[in-house]
């Protein structure tokens, strides 16, 4: 959530952050600004809306000259989206000018003693408390910026990513973060800041990532100097080369990131396998999990924790662990499982699922299965996120950088990291057969190949989607392996084209859902030969008789789905375990024409965030 870039360095910084700012908008937002110091004037330019909006305003406002600015996108927490919410927000002075990413939890009491020693508030936020609070250390303490930064931050609770700059010294930016990712691009006598590294991607390949509780004074012609907060204690700065460019973070010809991003997952599956399944070997050799191997099958059981797509693809994994590797497995939404006081012990694997690695819940529960003597497992997308240092180890998925808040490629390549788990482990309990075994990497390499004939759809799925664009309200039913697709296929659809949507057991429709069922209802139903398929078309058999609209995710070749269906879409055969990989694709295509034959903002849809960094 939020999106923070800045820049200090021999550039003019205005372009520089107003396309950074559009790299970040994928993140969610709803109002946009930027502080420019040109060397004399701090100027403050912000808008409820668009980068678009805020550019627009730009040109008519203020001057774009100067060399150090600060550029934020807000999603609203404190305040409603307007134009005195949006950040950067000054102090009282006018020296000091912040933006922020977070909730500061105790601001109502910090605004009450400020409001008592003088201190006015033009907005709702508290961020604004923040900066205030800062300026009052300062003037207090008669301490320079960055040690008004460190004692205010020891007096907050919550989670921040800050960048804060004073006029009174006008050659540094000082940055902090705690919750919230922050990312220093370093450059050639010139520094970025951002929120990810994708606004600073083409000026740099070398980043440094704050850890929690790290706060950094980033001046003209100096190292930057990293301090813990706490203690004000030294901290060596680890610059790590970048593994993404600027091609992966551009359209390449696709209309939206939804779309390329879908078509992308053959890519994304085979380079998430490669290096770690070796079909010839017969063999899938995973570092992380081979050097770990004694704690993984002493395990009494095995937790996911996760939020959203990655909970579905974490209830994918239920499947297979239990089914392959015969290991009892929960699975936990993130957000409820740090609160409930959960049993966790010493024989417990966490695994933790989370494309951008920095989902604040996600964190939490990481930090909690810690302290109870967990040993805990992260699988993301990011390199140098939050979840890959906290975890004790883990496995990126290699999906390459997603940018629609929709996640399409981030599920399939989860849960391809995590049945490559599965059966290694699968392997070396003995639980499956040798030939099973080869039989599973064979199929797992055909996959790619497969996802591509299921793409071939997109065309069919496009008339689909205009028929039934106009509904208000879907139901998709899947059984076993697929039950977690039609989860995932149902909040695809409510994420983007805003229509209500419920994903269900199939045999769960007669315990409620069936009564929603009339000539106005179109009913998703994943099919597929393996599995349960003649209890499935049974249940079409219950929906039919009662007029329902019928849209079945089929195997080549069915002849019974589509003598009962409405519409029948086809993906290629394949095991049962594997077949989550194959039936989402037509699921994110559905929910995608729909979106845009609605008009609707596919990649940035209303009130949400591609990375959740607050609660």
């Amino acid at each position: 959530m939020c999106g923070i870039v800045g820049y200090i360095g021999p550039r003019e910084a205005y372009p520089i952050i107003i396309e950074g700012l559009k790299r970040l908008e994928y993140r969610g937002y709803d109002s946009a600004g930027i502080a420019l110091f040109d060397g004399t004037n701090l100027g403050v330019c912000k808008t409820k809306g668009k980068v678009a909006d805020l550019e627009n305003k730009f040109n008519s406002h203020t001057s774009k000259s100067g060399h150090i600015g600060i550029g934020h996108t807000r999603w609203a927490t404190h305040g409603v989206p307007n134009d005195i919410n949006s950040h950067p927000h000054y102090s009282n002075s006018g020296n000091l000018v912040i933006i922020h990413n977070g909730i500061i939890e105790n601001y109502d009491s910090l605004k009450k003693e400020l409001i008592s020693r003088g201190y006015t508030f033009q907005s709702d936020t508290d961020t604004e408390v923040l900066v205030n609070l800062i300026e009052d250390v300062k003037k207090k303490e008669n301490v320079k910026l960055g040690q008004a930064v460190q004692i205010a931050l020891n007096q907050v609770i919550g989670a921040y990513a800050i960048a804060v700059f004073d006029k009174t010294q006008p050659k540094e930016i000082v940055i902090a973060r705690l919750g919230s990712p922050l990312a220093i691009g370093v450059g050639k006598n010139e520094f970025f800041i951002a929120s990810d590294a994708s606004p600073f991607i083409e000026y740099t390949q070398n980043a440094i990532y704050l850890e929690d509780e790290e706060m950094a004074i980033i001046r003209l012609h100096k190292d930057i100097k990293v301090r813990k907060i706490k203690d004000d204690s030294l901290v060596a700065p680890y610059v790590q080369k970048l593994q993404m460019n600027l091609d992966q973070i551009e359209k390449g010809g696709f209309e939206h990131f939804m779309l390329k991003e879908i078509y992308e997952q053959p890519k994304a599956i085979t380079d998430t396998y490669r290096g770690r399944l070796n079909r010839e070997e017969a063999i899938i050799k995973m570092s992380s999990v081979e050097d770990n191997m004694k704690k993984f099958l002493a395990a009494d059981r095995i937790i996911i924790v996760a939020c959203g797509t990655s909970w579905h693809a974490g209830l994918v994994a239920e499947y297979i662990f239990e089914d392959l590797a015969r290991i009892p497995v929960e699975v936990e939404y993130a957000s409820e499982f740090r609160y409930r006081n959960p049993i966790i012990t010493e024989k417990d694997v966490v695994i933790a699922i989370s494309q951008s690695g920095e989902t604040a819940d996600t964190l939490a529960a990481i930090k909690l299965a810690k302290s109870k003597g967990a040993f805990v497992f992260g699988v993301c997308n990011v390199v140098g996120s939050s979840i890959a240092r906290e975890t004790h180890t883990g496995a990126y998925t290699h999906a390459g950088p997603e940018i629609g808040v929709a996640s399409t490629k981030a599920f399939t390549t989860q849960i391809t990291v995590l049945s490559l788990i599965a059966l290694r482990l699968a392997r070396a309990k003995g639980t499956i057969s040798s030939s099973d075994f080869r039989h599973h990497l064979l199929e797992f390499e055909m996959i790619p190949k497969k996802v591509e004939k299921a793409l071939e759809s997109d065309a069919h799925i496009k008339m689909i989607a205009d028929i039934y664009k106009d509904s208000k309200n879907c139901l998709y039913l899947g059984r076993g392996y697929n039950f977690p697709v039609a989860l995932e296929g149902a909040l695809k659809l409510k994420e983007i084209s805003y229509i209500h949507a419920e994903g269900y057991p199939a045999a769960e429709m007669k315990h409620g859902p069936i009564a929603l069922i009339d000539e106005n209802m179109p009913v998703v139903v994943i099919a597929t030969k393996k599995g349960h398929y003649e209890k499935v078309v049974s249940n079409i058999q219950e929906i039919k008789s009662r007029k329902g609209k019928i849209i079945g995710i089929v195997t080549e070749g069915d002849v019974d789905v589509r003598e009962l269906a409405d519409h029948v879409i086809e993906v290629p055969e394949t095991l049962e375990s594997l077949s989550p990989l194959l039936t989402t694709i037509p699921l994110q295509l559905l929910s995608y024409h729909i979106a845009v034959l609605l008009g609707k903002n596919v990649d940035q849809p209303r009130n949400l965030a591609k990375s959740v960094t607050v609660e």
